[in-house]
């Protein structure tokens, strides 16, 4: 008919994914809840098991719900990778080399330990077979990497806990699918095979990727940084990361072992900061799909027939989690706050979970029924992630008397930031030295950062004027902020939006001329220091007393014309008093 209207099921499907993500981000950040519950709620609300089992009586609620979940399971794996492939970004080959202890000491025995112990009371009290059993309590054993480390970060005591815990999980994962494999009814042989040929396939990938990645990254980001195109840079980083997944997977291991690897990789060039920043909305919405796949999974009228068989599952493996993880930290040395924070944390069953119920009931390991059953549990324990770590937050306080230690940063706590790593740049930076001050140089220029690190500055690549990436140097806390390029206009703006989001900090910004310093004090600068100014001051300086003036003379002249633009720059740049210019003229500096 004409004029009706008719959405394919994919564009349907992201309109509602849209509108779910503008919806649920500003309402839940209004009232200080994570967006996680909101689009878990989302997806029960909008999923097949909601209303949108209601779309043949209402047609009209076709537009504004999801009735294939399967539709959605390929951006909600792409949301996974991105989340790795972030987490690699964050971390570098050093930081984890120093982590292997925890990664294969406390990773290794919290999922050994839980899943074996669950194993055995499912074999036990749930009369299954062993390869049901095993099957079941491992899988049970996961944490989920996509809604843990978000809430808990990477650097803080709780997020290194539970880093090491994750990593090992994501490394196990590949062995424990090929093992249900093995034991699936007449595959032994054709399983213990295939996990031989990954595993040296994958060891030879990961080699390759290392290996390449040394030497094609740098190369292949300095010229997109060459651009200055932010959409080639988003490119690059798009094609190195599913570059790398599709490569770990082709061979049998998990995509988002090569998502790790990638982010690790990048870790390592200086355009890491800015790729961190460009992928950032891209992972918080294919994240946002990934936890509205989790709510469609949920649901209410099975729910409802079961509650407390489902309640007492949750609450019970839920409980047993949180001990486990709790006593290997106590075990380990961690401080009790830490233990009994990330044991709650990591208390719930996991997005992997779902992954081994699916492969356990492909291999005829799980009756249906069964793996129906705990997929349930898993989502509800997905669900209350976040209500868990708020109640291991007061836990937390209440065992040691502290709040939630803060995040330790690889760099200096505070450091001034020099925007710009021309020839001014660089004498600020000496001068810093000279002094021994903290300070981190900042370009958009890669060839400008290339020659300042091999000249021994400390510079790394980042647009200042784009998002936050004067954030993550830690501007919050920097002693001051120094502007040295020479792009008027982009000057003005960044010392604008500096001075709207951090009223105190000291801003010290180069002006070319007197009328550009009026520009900058009126935008915000602490200082702005005009360089024509004062090198027409020195110039008249030294012809004047080359010529024969006598010296006297000529530096009171010289001060009293400095006043003079002092009492323009009071004038033009409203300000409230007159502005400092205290550069000493040559023969005050001689004396």
């Amino acid at each position: 008919m004409a004029g009706e209207l008719t959405l394919s099921p994919v564009l349907s499907d992201a309109l509602v994914i849209l509108g779910a993500a503008g919806v649920v981000i500003p309402v839940f950040a209004r009232f200080r809840i994570t967006p996680i519950i909101g689009f878990i709620l989302i997806g029960v609300l909008v999923g097949p098991s909601g209303l949108g089992s209601l779309v043949d009586e209402h047609p009209w609620l076709y537009y504004i719900t999801i009735t294939n979940v399967v539709r959605l399971v390929p951006f909600a794996d792409f949301g996974i990778i991105l989340l790795l492939f972030a987490i690699g970004l964050e971390l570098s080959f050093n930081r984890l080399w120093e982590m292997r202890k925890l990664v294969f000491g406390l990773g290794a025995l919290e999922v050994l330990l839980s899943g074996g112990a669950l194993a055995l009371f499912m074999a036990l009290a749930g009369d299954m077979n062993v390869a049901a059993a095993l099957a079941l309590g491992f899988a049970l054993a996961f944490s989920s990497t996509a809604i843990v480390l978000p809430i808990s970060g990477t650097r803080s005591p709780v997020g290194r806990a539970a880093l090491s815990m994750l990593l090992f999980e994501d490394i196990i994962i590949v062995p424990i699918i090929f093992v249900l494999g093995a034991l699936a009814p007449n595959a032994a042989d054709e399983g213990w095979a295939g996990m031989g040929r990954t595993l040296w396939q994958g060891g030879l990938v990961i080699a390759v990727l290392l290996v390449a990645g040394r030497f094609v990254l740098p190369r292949l980001f300095a010229q997109a940084a060459r651009t200055k195109s932010p959409e080639l840079f988003l490119s690059a980083s798009l094609l190195v990361v599913i570059g790398a997944s599709l490569a770990t997977a082709l061979v049998g291991l998990s995509p988002i072992v090569g998502a790790l690897i990638a982010g690790l990789l990048i870790a390592e060039t200086e355009y890491h900061t800015e790729v961190e920043q460009i992928m950032a909305p891209f992972k918080g919405l294919a994240l946002g799909v990934f936890l509205i796949t989790v709510g469609m999974s949920i649901n209410l009228v099975e729910i409802a027939g079961q509650i407390g068989t489902i309640a007492l599952a949750v609450t019970g493996v839920v409980v047993f989690k949180a001990l486990v993880t709790g006593v290997l930290l106590r075990l380990m040395g961690a401080r009790r706050s830490t233990a009994a924070e990330t044991g709650l944390l990591m208390a719930s069953p996991s997005e992997t979970t779902l992954i081994v119920l699916a492969a356990a009931t492909s291999a005829l390991v799980l009756d249906a029924e069964t793996a129906r059953f705990w997929q349930t549990v898993t989502a509800i324990g997905l669900t209350i992630t976040p209500l868990l770590a708020k109640l291991g937050a007061v836990v937390a306080r209440r065992v040691d008397g502290t709040v939630h230690e803060p995040e330790e940063d690889d760099t200096d706590s505070a450091r001034t930031i020099i925007v710009g790593g021309g020839r001014v740049g660089r004498l600020v930076a000496d001068m810093m030295r000279a002094h021994a001050k903290p300070y981190v140089m900042i370009d958009s220029n890669p060839d400008l950062i290339d020659t300042a690190k091999r000249d021994g500055y400390r510079a790394t690549f980042g647009d200042a004027a784009r998002g936050d990436t004067l954030a993550r140097l830690g501007v919050e806390t920097a002693p001051a902020v120094v502007l040295t390029m020479d792009e008027p206009i982009l000057a003005q703006r960044l010392v604008a939006k500096l001075r709207q989001t951090y009223p105190d900090l000291l801003i010290v910004a180069r002006a070319r001329d007197p009328d550009h310093a009026a520009a900058m004090y009126r935008a915000g600068a602490s200082h702005a220091v005009p360089e024509t100014l004062e090198a027409s001051l020195q110039l008249s300086e030294a012809v004047l007393v080359d010529i024969g003036v006598a010296m006297g003379p000529v530096i009171a002249s010289i001060h009293a014309k400095r006043d003079e633009f002092r009492e323009q720059l009071e004038r033009d740049g409203g300000l409230s008093e007159k502005p400092k210019l205290k550069t000493a003229s040559l023969r005050e500096r001689e004396a």
